[in-house]
């Protein structure tokens, strides 16, 4: 479990504005709010059928086609249909169509097929900033990130055991969470390292879940936790993004290496949920990375990475695949992935709870991301577990799995969750599950 918890003051509640108010002519106005359809005879009307998750799938990808052909009345109709069979406060199936609405409705306005007022690109409201108390239970309350967690933090003990100095990049969407067990069980190890360093790269503070206070300060209070566990850390934030490929980060640590080459060092790359926000191939890369135009930033990435020489690289992320140019094909993708945190939510927090709330914002962002945003804005492209492998390879590391002690630690930790989470093993890597349906990768590799 993480070590910052405590009693804080309950935040504000994350409302979500229902589409009313949103739409400025009448006509509009009536397709997303009346109980009878716009338009006479027509083949779209709601039923239970229409309910179904394969049907709600469909209705969103002719309502994609819709929006890309310009076809404003067909947009309109498959919107009223999806508005009336998917309420926001509804069963997990229908706030996960609901969100998928919004988006679509995002979409529409951007590229003129409906007629919606300004205000519709404030239709989400602010995604919740999470104080330390608030993302540590964000992360313990179940194990989509405690997975990766634990897996890496059982891999990286085992290849920095004869090291006496420690130094970690942690590239994590979680802000540093997965650090405090690690210090902890390094404190228990029979050699305790003399110096762990710690480097983060400041620009991950773009995209849920978002922090509300300053890196430096949560690098005050991880070196005082290290310090109650008798360790020596030095916390270190680079400026540096992931749209780039992280430059900034890999020219400061081979600077590093060059000025201070140490042999009794070993280098951890922890990359936790964060790589699938670096451009691969749909976007082109800028020329001034290694010397290197016909590559992705995400494939330059890893070969720089390589060339520090890593002890071990851990790459865990989510076993989904947004990459495509096609609004369709992304959108049946993160259909049938994101069902899996609505349905998890439900399982663990009440329905008018707010950290619910607070959970499904960050959750509509990707979504919006994925549907709504083109080019450099649309973040969100996570890839097949089989195309990271093949870069990894591509990029001369060695897949080196996880042993059976780690395989133990996950299995303990789903344990201390609902039922419905499951490990499997593919080769090297391990599969979190979510009632038989692949949820998250961990993978561990080493410079070949």
């Amino acid at each position: 479990m993480m070590h910052f918890t405590g009693t804080s003051s309950t935040p504000q509640l994350h409302q979500i504005a229902p589409f009313a108010g949103y739409y400025s002519s009448s006509s509009s106005r009536r397709v997303l709010q009346s109980t009878k359809p716009p338009w006479p005879n027509s083949i779209f009307q709601p039923s239970k059928a229409l309910r179904d998750s394969y049907c709600i799938e469909q209705l969103l990808i002719h309502c994609a086609n819709a929006i890309e052909s310009k076809d404003s009345t067909s947009t309109q109709q498959i919107l009223w249909v999806l508005n009336n069979i998917a309420p926001s406060d509804g069963d997990s199936k229908q706030r996960l169509t609901y969100a998928f609405l919004r988006a679509l409705v995002t979409r529409a306005a951007r590229y003129g097929t409906c007629r919606i007022i300004s205000l519709i690109p404030n239709v989400y409201t602010p995604i919740h900033k999470f104080s330390i108390m608030e993302l540590a239970s964000f992360v313990d309350l179940t194990p989509w990130h405690r997975f990766g967690f634990t897996a890496a933090n059982a891999a990286i003990l085992e290849a920095v055991e004869r090291y006496s100095v420690i130094h970690i990049i942690d590239l994590s969407s979680t802000h540093c969470m997965q650090i405090p067990t690690l210090i902890e069980a390094l404190a228990n190890r029979v050699k305790v390292p003399t110096l762990v360093k710690l480097t983060i790269a400041s620009a991950t503070n773009n995209v849920p879940p978002i922090f509300n206070i300053s890196y430096q300060d949560l690098g005050t209070k991880l070196v005082n936790f290290a310090r109650s566990c008798n360790i020596v850390l030095e916390f270190k934030v680079i400026s540096s993004t992931s749209s780039d490929g992280f430059l900034s980060l890999i020219d400061e640590l081979k600077i590093q290496q060059l000025e201070h080459p140490k042999q009794d060092e070993a280098l951890v790359v922890n990359c936790h949920m964060m790589l699938h926000y670096i451009p691969e191939e749909t976007l082109n890369p800028q020329p001034n990375f290694l010397d290197s135009s016909s590559e992705s930033y995400r494939t330059m990435f890893l070969k720089a990475v390589h060339s520090l020489n890593p002890t071990i690289v851990l790459l865990i992320d989510e076993y989904a695949d947004f990459t495509s140019n096609s609004l369709v094909c992304r959108l049946r993708s993160a259909f049938n992935y994101l069902w899996i945190p609505y349905d998890i939510i439900d399982t663990y927090l009440p329905q008018d709870g707010t950290e619910r709330q607070w959970y499904e914002a960050d959750i509509g962002w990707k979504i919006e991301n994925v549907v709504v945003e083109e080019g450099s804005r649309r973040v969100e492209r996570a890839e097949p577990t089989s195309k990271w492998v093949e870069r990894m390879r591509s990029a001369r590391f060695k897949e080196v799995g996880f042993r059976e002690e780690a395989v133990v630690e996950v299995k303990s930790m789903l344990n201390e969750h609902a039922v419905g989470w499951g490990l499997k093993r593919e080769e090297e890597h391990l599969l979190l599950t979510w009632k038989g349906h692949n949820v998250v990768f961990a993978t561990a590799w080493i410079p070949n």
